[in-house]
């Protein structure tokens, strides 16, 4: 399944309490469950304005889907083609 990085614009988003985080995490949880499994969120890196996320899905349409049914903004919705890591080098 393709995976996607979603980059998030939330000014603060650095700042905010595990306790906002945690009710970020259970509403995008909600809805990832409402929208069955085909659409699955790996991981997010939190930085002082962004919020990155990482998910598999079957394309673009079902990110921005889960992004608009969260109320969470999707400023830019974009395909992994490959990944790479220090092994590559080798």
């Amino acid at each position: 399944m393709p995976k996607f990085v979603i980059e998030r614009q939330i000014p603060g988003a650095g700042k905010l309490a595990p306790a906002d985080l945690k009710a970020i995490s259970q509403k995008s949880c909600g809805v990832l469950a409402s929208m069955g499994p085909s659409i699955q969120w790996i991981q997010s890196y939190v930085t002082d304005d962004r919020i990155y996320c990482i998910y598999q899905a079957p394309d673009e349409a079902s990110v921005r889907k889960h992004a608009e049914l969260g109320g969470f903004p999707a400023n830019a919705v974009m395909r992994v083609h490959t990944v790479i890591d220090p092994a590559t080098a080798e």
